[in-house]
């Protein structure tokens, strides 16, 4: 492809709403330009790089037995209601009606659509195992659409649903989809970590994240370098200490502080020259088991610098409907809302959880049950504790909980996401097959996800410097830049143009910046959209030669006319052998 004939312009302004390097990089480069919030258009550039990376997880998808199909986008709103997933996802769905009145949604997801497929041709067991999956468009209603493709209310996503007769099968197949990502992933240049996860409103027991590292991402993961345990934010555990408090009762020496008008540790942290970690929050809490009709209340404590971990907490009490105190149940209970503590309460059907954190707490601060005052001086073996549990967040330095070693904190991007659903779906959806004995069964499945789109945006996070994009030639919309000084020089042309049409008809993807623009242009947009290999036709060519570099390194080599097409080569070369996998 020439320059002078590509649909494409680059731009030095940052765009006012982005707070991702990618989102600037991607917007000046030409490679996507937004329409609305959350929603882009991919020009050239952008759909060249879009078309590899779709190969590539083609291709591995295909490597582990499955096959491709496309579903629809819209779908008809009694399929999600058989799964409750009409009303449990609402706020982030695309809701409609048709001129005739009935509802639909644009698919968030296909977990529904799949199911129903598979229903009206699985019978028998000799029809499984089935792997099924699609590249397809997805709609979400973000409230606040961000980091141009890394979150987005239109986006491209991969779905693979497998389908099996027994969970020894689902297990060897999500193992060798889990292998797969990380050969994806491997071929675009990622480093990418896979994370223990929590499965979310997708569904089921036991669910893999895939992970970038990046400043720019919204998710956050623990890792311990000396063990190697690594878990989402959401699930981490932490080492329980050595020694849990033993209760020896409410001390005289407590002192009682006016706090007027203060509820939040922010605030309580100014007013009494503490620190967060010096504070014990007490939450109300109220919960259904599985098969009560009335709510249960519970007291938790945390340390102040913490947050609960509703994920553990609802997996502690056994509970799916738990949920936070609201103003009336504190009136009901005769509760202080904003100074309630655990010191001095008389409510002997309420149990209280204590965080492990709050196990090394010294003097410290809780709620006196009493508006605006908080008590002083409390440590954990003041407090009447029913259970200790690990029911906050993990953080930075808490101790692993395989190891006992401090933890690291990485913020980061998800671009994959697997889960072991089970029979959740197939049983809500009537998915039976009959076995060898001929009884029937709910097949069991699993779903594994890849965001085709927001893999874009991590590339650049990955592959960047101050002047632009350095893409992995695995996923570079051209492997080779030949950029003429000056295209109005015969001889620089002359040369320009047999070495492009010579590389072509190599295979290998070139574009040539024939534009008739000053050198310090076409070398700003050569840095900024990143080809890997650069060819310079200029004035070295006097001496016979042109110069060959990298992007990544920019290291000039300075080779014979003749030997220009064979040096390339080599290079491109040299470059996908380091991605193979």
């Amino acid at each position: 492809m020439r320059a002078s004939q590509l649909f494409f312009k680059t731009s030095k302004e940052k765009p006012s709403d982005a707070t991702a390097i990618s989102h600037v990089l991607l917007i000046r480069g030409g490679f996507i330009s937004q329409l609305t919030s959350g929603i882009y258009n991919f020009l050239p550039l952008g759909f060249r790089v879009l078309k590899k990376i779709w190969r590539i997880i083609e291709e591995e998808m295909d490597r582990t037995g499955a096959q491709e199909l496309l579903m629809p986008a819209l779908h008809p709103k009694e399929l999600w209601e058989i799964t409750g997933r009409w009303d449990l996802m609402d706020d982030i769905m695309f809701k409609l009606q048709d001129r005739s009145g009935r509802w639909h949604v644009l698919g968030t997801t296909h977990e529904e659509i799949i199911t129903w497929i598979v229903s009206q041709w699985v019978r028998s067991w000799r029809d499984l195992p089935v792997a099924l999956y699609q590249i397809q468009v997805k709609f979400r209603d973000e409230p606040r659409p961000r980091g141009g493709l890394l979150r987005g209310r239109e986006f491209i996503m991969k779905d693979l649903y497998s389908f099996h007769t027994s969970w020894e099968d689902l297990n060897e197949y999500y193992d060798k989809v889990h292998r797969a990502y990380l050969r994806c992933f491997k071929r675009m240049g990622l480093e990418v970590y896979a994370v223990e996860a929590h499965s979310g409103a997708i569904g089921g027991d036991v669910s893999h994240e895939f992970m970038l590292i990046s400043e720019s991402g919204e998710d956050k993961f623990l890792k311990c370098d000396s063990c190697g345990y690594i878990a989402s934010m959401e699930i981490a555990s932490v080492h329980p200490p050595k020694e849990l408090p033993t209760y020896k009762g409410e001390p005289e020496s407590l002192k009682k502080v006016h706090t007027p008008g203060f509820t939040s540790v922010e605030d309580l942290v100014k007013f009494l020259g503490k620190t967060s970690k010096d504070f014990i929050k007490t939450m109300l809490y109220k919960y259904r088991g599985s098969e009560d009709e009335d709510y249960h209340y519970v007291i938790v404590l945390v340390r102040g610098d913490k947050e609960v971990n509703e994920i553990k907490l609802s997996k502690f009490l056994g509970s799916s409907s738990l949920e936070m105190a609201s103003p009336e149940d504190f009136q009901r209970l005769g509760l202080v809302l904003g100074y309630i503590g655990p010191v001095g309460l008389d409510l002997s059907d309420i149990k209280v959880i204590a965080d492990y954190s709050i196990a090394t707490v010294r003097d410290g601060v809780v709620g006196a049950n009493e508006r605006d005052y908080h008590l002083v001086g409390v440590n954990p073996e003041n407090i009447k504790v029913d259970s200790w549990a690990d029911i906050s967040n993990a953080s930075e330095g808490d101790p692993c909980p395989k190891c006992g070693s401090p933890m690291k904190v990485y913020p980061s991007i998800e671009l994959g996401h697997i889960f072991k659903l089970g029979t959740k779906y197939s049983e809500a959806m009537k998915a039976y097959f009959t076995d060898r004995d001929g009884k029937s069964k709910p097949i069991i499945m699993g779903c594994y996800g890849i965001g085709v789109t927001r893999l874009i945006s991590a590339v650049v996070e990955q592959y960047h410097d101050e002047d632009g994009i350095i893409w992995p030639i695995t996923v570079a919309p051209y492997e080779v830049l030949i950029l003429t000084v000056n295209a109005r020089d015969e001889n620089q042309r002359k040369v320009s143009e047999d070495l492009y049409k010579k590389l072509q008809g190599e295979g290998i993807e070139v574009l040539w910046d024939d534009r008739d623009e000053t050198p310090g242009v076409k070398f700003k947009d050569a840095d900024l959209i990143g080809i890997p290999v650069r060819v310079v036709i200029g004035s070295k060519l006097k001496e016979g030669k042109v110069e060959v570099s990298l992007r990544r390194d920019r290291e000039k080599i300075f080779v014979p006319v003749e030997e220009g097409v064979s040096k390339v080569k080599e290079l491109v070369k040299s470059l996908k052998k380091e991605l193979e996998v």
